[in-house]
Parts: structure tokens; sequence; C-alpha cells
């Protein structure tokens, strides 16, 4: 079965999903060179923070092959370190059972009503993933964090766009890795007033600086962002979803949203 005939409609069997993500390179072999994610590992393990995510790693992760060993198991990178260029991987096992986790939490926050913020960093892939998420989540009976209005960060503004909260800047939204949009919802929400969300479901920065202030977070990661696997093995982040986070066409990402939230039992 080609799960992307009906893609809005199909709810994919885990092999049909493994297929599908292989098919598409949001898993399997991906588009993000090998060179590139030891390049990424390498800046981490050597403290830089833009890699970081918004998480203290201190020097916990200083040697990159501790980092490499992480991300073979959680993502399914090469765990060669003689494999310093060309194409690299991502497990599509690995990918879907994190699904099934990142489930589990998403069925726990319908059943007891949680309140819940989403957020992405890479609008141009994932933003209608999160969007998703976030209506079913409303459906159920969750509660969806609003964005104080007026919030700005690295020169931009903080939004929300269909349920999810987004970075714009220069009238358009902007792919970011940074945490300080998240740091400036999570500081606001006090002072309006507003209780902090139970749930985060996000990526990049948004998800790191989230899990590091102790909300149970699911993260979403590419092979070369290693920081939310990190956290993840840490136990910081509750679950990291390895995948590709900006296919050729986001709407690839439609049979693994039907599949989350389907085992999650969100849908209609």
């Amino acid at each position: 079965m080609n799960v992307m005939d009906d893609p809005e409609s199909a709810t994919p069997h885990r092999t049909d999903l493994i297929n599908h993500l292989v098919r598409t390179r949001i898993a399997g072999d991906v588009a993000t060179p090998r060179e590139n994610n030891l390049a990424h590992y390498r800046e981490l393990a050597n403290g830089n923070r833009y890699y970081w995510f918004g998480l203290e790693l201190g020097e916990r992760w200083a040697d990159e092959q501790d980092v490499l060993a992480v991300m073979s198991e959680r993502c399914g990178v090469s765990d060669d370190p003689a494999h310093r260029s060309g194409q690299d991987t991502i497990d599509p096992e690995l990918t879907v059972a994190a699904l099934d986790r990142a489930a589990v939490m998403l069925r726990k926050a319908a059943d007891d009503r949680q309140r819940v913020l989403l957020a992405t960093g890479h609008p141009g892939g994932l933003l209608d993933v999160h969007a998703q998420v976030a209506a079913a989540l409303r459906a159920a009976g969750c509660e969806l964090v609003r964005v104080p209005l007026g919030l700005t960060a690295d020169d931009g503004v903080v939004t929300q766009m269909a349920g999810v909260a987004v970075y714009e800047r220069g009238a358009g939204l902007w792919h970011t890795h940074s945490p300080a949009p998240m740091a400036e919802i999570l500081d606001a929400l006090p002072q309006e007033g507003e209780e902090l969300p139970e749930l985060v479901v996000a990526d990049h920065g948004w998800a790191g600086c989230a899990a590091q202030r102790g909300i149970a977070t699911v993260g979403f990661a590419d092979s070369n962002d290693p920081a939310l696997f990190l956290a993840e093995a840490e136990g910081t982040l509750a679950v990291c979803v390895p995948l590709d986070d900006h296919v050729v066409n986001a709407r690839f990402y439609e049979p693994m949203t039907a599949y989350l939230l389907a085992a999650a039992g969100l849908t209609a």
C-alpha cells in the first residue's frame, strides 16, 4: 500500500509507515550528509551552546565519540567513527518506536486534560505536524496554551499560528534553533497569571528549553541535532523522535502524523 495515495485520511500500519518513511527519506538514507552530522556532534562536544538547544549539558558530553554512540543508539546513524563522509542514516524502526512513546504522552495529556504547548522552529517542515496534533488535543479536551501577546526574541516576534508557537521576523516565519522564543513564553506566562504547560511538543531549542525547565517534553530532531537525543538519554527530555525535519514536501509527514494520532487514540 502506498500511504501517500490518500495521505489525509490514511492511517498506515507500522510496516507501511516504515516503508513510507524510507521512500520519502524522512528516515533511512536521509539527505543530511555524514560530514554535517559529525561537525555538529563536534561543535556540541566542544561546548558551542548554539548546538545545545537551551539544555545545560555541562562537560558531560565533551567526547565526540560519546555523542556519536548515543546518536547511533537513539537515531540510527552509523556507529563507525571511521565513516567520515557520504551517506548517513536514521533508523525508521527507531522513528516509529519513538512515535509510539510519544503517543503514550499524548494519550495521558488527553486523559488528564492537560495544558499543552506546541511549538516549532522548523515551520517549513513540521508546522502542519504540530498543528494537527494541537487540533487533536484540543478536540480531546486539552487546553492549548495561548502565547502572550507582544513577546519578542532574537530581533523577531514570538507568535502563534494554528495553535503552534512560531518565530516570525520580517513578516515571515523563520527557521530557528534558538531557545530564546520558548524562554520568553515560559517567563511571560506566570507574569500574566497563567500556569505553565504540563506538556510541550516541539523541536529544536523550543523543546530543549522546555525540557531544561522541567516540563514533560516530546521533541522531534534530525540526525544533525544531537542535543535532544542526549537530553532523552539523560532523562531530561521525555521522548525524542528521530526524523529528517525538512524533507522536500511537507505532505510527506501526513502519514506519520496520522499514525501518531491513531496510536494515541486521538483520531475521530
